[in-house]
């Protein structure tokens, strides 16, 4: 019997995990759009962010750009934050419902990430891929879900890098509209951290 993919409501409230490995609590929330803008809005003009964001456009633009993604029911929005201060941006999304369902067969229940981190003082803390288990980790908690995809850039060596070590595996490399990405997936019983709050 085919399962009802749920309604994104279910990504769209909080989530929060102590995690030893940091020893910090990793939490997300929704993004709000007259809270966060500004602050979006600076990281998307951060050097390490805009060579694959290419979202450094002046205020104004970018809240139509933030406006319009809150409003795409196919997706979530969300600030990360460590011991309560914001400091990461992801959006989850039904890959079936996203361009990128259309290169590769997708699953009606696949969910997807993107993600950034916002203020050069927590780079290269070590802080990424805790971050990133946990996100995980939230989206396999849809029983149904039982692949999570992403699309990094594969320019993006880092990026690549810390999703491997979450337990991605790449694919193939596809040419998206915006880019030429690294198709990647992680599967439920090879997901890298599915043990870690045990």
């Amino acid at each position: 019997m085919k399962s009802k993919t749920p309604d994104r409501e279910e990504m769209s409230g909080h989530y929060e995990r102590f995690h030893p490995t940091i020893g910090k609590r990793i939490a997300f929330r929704p993004v709000e759009l007259e809270r966060d803008l500004e602050r979006l809005h600076q990281w998307m003009h951060q050097f390490h962010v805009i060579p694959f964001w290419d979202l450094n456009i002046p205020l104004d633009r970018y809240r139509k750009h933030l406006q319009t993604f809150l409003a795409d029911t196919h997706q979530s929005l969300h600030i990360g934050s460590l011991d309560g201060v914001p400091m990461s941006y992801w959006e989850t999304y039904w890959a079936k419902d996203d361009i990128l369902g259309k290169y590769y067969d997708v699953h009606p229940d696949d969910q997807g990430i993107h993600l950034l981190i916002g203020p050069p003082s927590y780079l290269g803390k070590g802080y990424a891929l805790p971050l990133l288990q946990t996100m995980t980790a939230w989206l396999f908690e849809h029983q149904e879900t039982q692949k999570v995809v992403a699309e990094p850039d594969i320019r993006n060596d880092k990026m690549i890098h810390l999703f491997t070590k979450c337990g991605f595996r790449f694919q193939q490399e596809i040419q998206l509209p915006d880019k030429r990405a690294a198709l990647m997936f992680c599967y439920r019983d090879t997901f890298v951290g599915s043990g870690t709050y045990d």
